[in-house]
């Protein structure tokens, strides 16, 4: 049953995409299961495990607790803050300079990318992205009336932003760039290198370098992603760093996340996140924190670090397992973190009018580069069905060919199967 509405809905919400991954599980609904070709899901960046079992353990204590239902501090527990620091010199090296007070926790870390470009961007500002881009960062800034500028990556560069193309598309009104690695939707890890170039870019024109590092733990070298916490110009006065708990330690439902920036940004910060979270969830960081600042106060007591290398094994294992057992003609084209950025072989074919044909005749479900790349069209308009259309080479470019897989919410079962659908797949003539 559905009634007209007696007002009016904003001009950022109506030309706003539809979020994608309900609309991928309205084509999963289709697919008729049956005990023996179930549904595989490859399409939602979301652990296939739940954590361990001392973390709940620890969740589930603290939450039990009478004195933590009360609000804590605006930017988190200060036990997690300061194990968060630990963890990063684990992870960037032991002398990087991080202190606690560069620490602010969030309930996830869309809402930590929220919280950043409302502090730092207004309406008719812009923001570069490098295309695909992670589908909510855009809807974010369209929300907030931020302009996205688009920033190229091409399949013969493994998708890979250009720092030279980067500088060419900043204006006055540019306040920010951002980039995601291990990429999502792309998988490609973006080398330290790369890193420090668009680093370079940020500090040259004074702007603010937002780097999303929701996959940080599951970088295969076991290197440090990049070296900018350790480099000799200071960070702190160009370089946001964004994290989410959620895949390391196999928590999104509990939403935690965190932004590493200075202080001087924080306390602005601050105002905006008092308003949208107060402060964020207690009984996840309190369990948490109490398990990390024991392994470093005890460093032979490390499972928890050792749950999370062992799933980022697992997770690169499964990466490997796809790549060898995909059909040729399927073409990775970059690969890493969560997910595999795949092409798929018939031309003419726009990926969306594909993935929605592949989940419903084979049950197997990933998505469309589409989502993650510009479009004109906006849902009043038919954004629906605005992907089903011609299946022709004129019609149909390359970069609409390109399909989003995750391998970390399957088992290496699955990833064979997923492999076998793949390769018995036709489109209909």
């Amino acid at each position: 049953m559905s009634s007209k509405l007696g007002f009016s809905l904003s001009r950022g919400v109506l030309s706003t995409i539809s979020p994608p991954i309900p609309k991928a599980y309205e084509w999963a609904a289709r697919y008729k299961a049956t005990p023996s070709k179930p549904l595989i899901d490859m399409s939602q960046g979301v652990p296939g495990i739940p954590p361990p079992e001392e973390l709940r353990a620890a969740i589930a204590q603290a939450s039990a607790s009478p004195d933590h239902f009360s609000y804590c501090r605006w930017d988190g527990e200060p036990s997690l803050r300061s194990a968060l620091v630990e963890e990063m010199k684990a992870v960037y090296g032991p002398h990087v300079d991080i202190k606690i007070e560069d620490v602010a926790l969030t309930a996830g870390c869309n809402l930590a990318f929220v919280a950043v470009v409302m502090t730092l961007a207004e309406a008719g500002d812009e923001i570069i992205l490098p295309v695909p881009w992670y589908f909510n960062h855009e809807m974010d800034l369209n929300l907030l009336g931020i302009k996205t500028i688009g920033l190229p990556t091409l399949p013969e560069d493994g998708f890979l932003p250009s720092a030279s193309r980067c500088e060419a598309l900043i204006t006055a009104r540019t306040k920010g760039i951002v980039l995601v690695t291990p990429n999502n939707p792309t998988g490609a890890i973006y080398p330290p290198s790369l890193i420090a170039s668009f680093a370079d870019v940020a500090a040259k024109h004074h702007l603010a370098l937002i780097v999303d590092e929701t996959y940080r733990d599951f970088v295969p070298s076991g290197e440090p992603p990049h070296s900018i916490f350790t480099r000799p110009t200071p960070w702190r006065s160009t370089f946001i760093h964004l994290f989410s708990f959620s895949k390391s330690y196999c928590l999104p439902g509990h939403r935690l996340g965190a932004i590493v920036a200075s202080p001087e940004f924080l306390s602005s910060v601050k105002t905006v996140l008092d308003c949208l979270q107060i402060c964020p969830p207690r009984p996840v960081q309190l369990g948490l924190a109490s398990l990390l600042l024991s392994e470093t106060s005890n460093p032979s007591n490390n499972s928890l670090r050792t749950f999370v290398r062992e799933n980022a094994r697992a997770v690169q294992s499964r990466h490997v397992l796809f790549k060898n057992n995909l059909p040729p003609e399927w073409e990775i084209g970059a690969q890493g973190g969560y997910f595999a950025f795949v092409r798929h072989p018939f031309k003419g074919v726009r990926a969306e009018g594909l993935a929605q044909e592949l989940v419903e005749r084979e049950g197997l479900l990933a998505l469309p580069a589409t989502f993650f790349t510009p479009t004109t069209t906006t849902k009043h308009q038919g954004e629906e069905e605005k992907m089903r259309g011609p299946r022709n080479d004129d019609d149909v470019q390359e970069n609409e060919r390109w399909l989003r897989f995750s391998v970390a919410n399957v088992d290496d079962g699955k990833v064979l199967e997923a492999c076998r659908r793949l390769a018995a797949f036709h489109m209909p003539s």
